[in-house]
């Protein structure tokens, strides 16, 4: 039997040998691809069970430091079991300095510390219930205009120090500029003011995706709105740690932070 992966026309597709399950999307860290199974099937990344919707669609993804394969696992309602091994292409990334922040967004103190732990449990706790939405199979939209200023992947040194990588596409625009939904969706969290990110907005668009926008000057929305393709969410800021007015926006799996610049064409 074969799986049947689909994708908007963003996603580019992937030849697989004719017993191997047929797969549309990006096998590459940072990538995800959406696939179809009967209702009451079962699947499994790795050891890892995936949330499967009423219909049988799943999402699967790949983190930053994802090796260069993975395996598939479906169980199907009638208990008969089929694996199969994907080949996941390999990804190098640049190198980002960064200089003249506030020391204490680098290195916090312990009361800062203990911010920055409230503001992600909040994250977290915004994407703890992945809804049934199909929202993630539109084709995306770009949510800001101007030029990309930091990639997904790159490591970051601040003020000299190594730190996290960058998990996100930074796109640079003046403060106050439009910030728009690159898909429909439900706005699952609105702050004003977190440590780190300053106002950031986070749009469930189902099965475990969700798209984030942060250093917002302008917050237009609030959680539990429905919001559409193209409709304006908020402003372009520099609130939070940011050393200019842009906007981070960020792609998740579930905890898995993916790179949102792969769902759509490169930018002029």
């Amino acid at each position: 039997m074969k799986l049947h992966l689909i994708l908007g026309a963003a996603m580019c597709l992937l030849a697989t040998s004719a017993s191997a399950v047929d797969l549309q999307g990006h096998l590459q860290p940072g990538g995800f691809a959406v696939g179809h199974v009967e209702p009451g099937a079962t699947v499994l990344l790795g050891e890892n069970p995936i949330e499967v919707g009423s219909d049988g669609t799943f999402v699967i993804g790949f983190g930053r430091d994802q090796g260069t394969a993975a395996q598939l696992t479906i169980v199907h309602a009638d208990g008969k079991v089929e694996q199969q091994e994907l080949s996941v292409a390999p990804r190098s990334y640049e190198i980002q300095r960064i200089d003249k922040l506030d020391q204490n967004m680098v290195t916090p103190d312990p009361a800062t510390e203990a911010r920055i732990k409230a503001d992600q449990a909040k994250v977290k706790a915004a994407r703890a219930n992945p809804s049934n939405r199909r929202d993630f199979l539109a084709t995306f939209i770009w949510p800001a205009e101007g030029p990309i200023s930091g990639v997904y992947g790159s490591q970051r040194i601040l003020n000299g120090t190594p730190k996290a990588p960058h998990f996100g596409t930074d796109i640079a625009a003046p403060e106050g500029s439009p910030i728009v939904a690159p898909a429909a969706g439900m706005v699952r969290l609105a702050e004003t003011d977190f440590y780190l990110t300053g106002g950031t907005v986070i749009i469930d668009h189902g099965l475990g995706i969700y798209s984030s926008y942060l250093h917002m000057s302008r917050i237009d929305v609030v959680p539990g709105e429905e919001v559409r393709q193209g409709q304006v969410i908020g402003a372009v800021g520099k609130t939070g740690r940011a050393t200019g007015p842009h906007l981070h926006w960020g792609l998740n799996w579930n905890e898995v932070r993916l790179d949102p610049a792969l769902l759509l064409p490169p930018r002029p």
